[in-house]
C-alpha cells in the first residue's frame, strides 16, 4: 500500500471505532450484564448504563486504526499475484491478523470496560487502579487469549462476507458500491457472525469479570465454555444474543460505512 493510503486506513478505522464504541456502549453494557455470573439484576440492571465509558473512548481510536492499517496492508500483500479465488482466504487471513494486533489495545480497554459496567458505583480510574495493584499488568489482559479467540472466528465470517457482499451488489448495479451500502453489508455481515459467536463472548466475559484466583481466572475458554453448559445449558451459551447481534447489525453498519466514507474523503 501506498503511504498515503496507510494513513487513510488508519484515521478512518480510528474515525470509525469511535463512532460506533460510543454510539452503542448502552447496548454493550445490557449486553455484558446479561452475561455476567452474578445475573443481569445484581451487575446494575439499567442503572449507570454508561458506567465503562472513559474506558472505551481512550481504547477506541487506537484498537479499530490498529486493526484496519493490519486488515488493509495484509489484504493489499496477498492480493498481489494470487488468484480470485483465493480472495476469500486473502480476507479472512488479513482480518485474523488485523484482530491479533488490536486486541493488544483492545483487552486492557475490555478488562476495565466490563468490570465498570457491573460495578456502576465504582469510577473507570479506581477500577484500573485496582486492577494494576491487584493483579498487575497481567490483570488488565486477561482475557486476551479468549478475547482473540473469539474475534478470529467472527472476524473470518464478517469481513469475507462482507467483502462478498459488496462484489456482488457491486456486479449487480454495474459500479463499486457507494458507502451506504457498504454499510448495510456490514450491518448483514455483522449480524449473522454475531449470531455464531456468541458463546465464544460469553467465555470471555465470565473469564474477564472473574474472581482472581478462581478457576475462570485462568483463562481457559473450554472450561468456561464446559461450565456455562452444565450450569445454565444452551441459554447460557447465548445470553446476551439479542442485544448482541442489534448492537453488531447496528454497529457494523455505522462501523464499516463511517469506515469506508471517511477513506474515500481522504484518499
Amino acid at each position: 500500500m501506498e503511504p498515503r493510503e496507510s494513513w487513510a486506513a488508519l484515521a478512518a478505522g480510528g474515525v470509525a471505532g469511535v463512532c460506533v464504541d460510543l454510539i452503542l456502549f448502552p447496548l454493550d453494557t445490557v449486553k455484558t450484564r446479561l452475561q455476567s455470573p452474578q445475573g443481569f439484576r445484581k451487575a446494575g440492571g439499567f442503572r449507570g448504563i454508561y458506567a465503562g465509558v472513559p474506558s472505551t473512548a481512550i481504547g477506541s481510536f487506537p484498537n479499530a486504526a490498529a486493526f484496519f492499517i493490519t486488515y488493509e496492508n495484509v489484504k493489499s500483500v496477498l492480493h498481489h499475484g494470487s488468484a480470485s479465488y483465493l480472495t476469500p482466504a486473502a480476507h479472512m487471513l488479513a482480518a485474523s491478523c488485523g484482530e491479533v494486533v488490536a486486541c493488544l489495545i483492545r483487552v486492557p480497554s475490555e478488562v476495565v470496560k466490563q468490570r465498570a459496567q457491573v460495578s456502576p458505583s465504582s469510577s473507570t480510574l479506581r477500577i484500573l487502579s485496582h486492577t494494576l495493584y491487584h493483579e498487575g499488568i497481567q490483570g488488565l489482559y486477561r482475557g486476551y487469549k479468549s478475547t482473540v479467540l473469539r474475534e478470529i472466528p467472527f472476524s473470518l465470517v464478517q469481513f469475507p462476507l462482507w467483502e462478498s457482499l459488496k462484489d456482488l451488489w457491486s456486479w449487480k448495479q454495474g459500479h463499486v458500491v457507494d458507502s451506504w451500502q457498504s454499510a448495510v453489508c456490514g450491518a448483514f455481515a455483522g449480524g449473522f457472525a454475531a449470531a455464531v459467536t456468541t458463546p465464544l463472548d460469553v467465555a470471555k466475559t465470565r473469564i474477564m469479570l472473574a474472581k482472581a484466583g478462581s478457576s475462570n481466572a485462568s483463562g481457559n475458554v473450554l472450561a468456561a465454555l464446559g461450565g456455562i453448559w452444565r450450569t445454565q445449558g444452551l441459554s447460557g451459551l447465548f445470553a446476551g444474543v439479542v442485544p448482541r447481534m442489534a448492537s453488531i447489525s447496528l454497529g457494523g453498519f455505522i462501523f464499516l460505512g463511517t469506515y469506508e466514507k471517511t477513506r474515500q474523503l481522504l484518499l
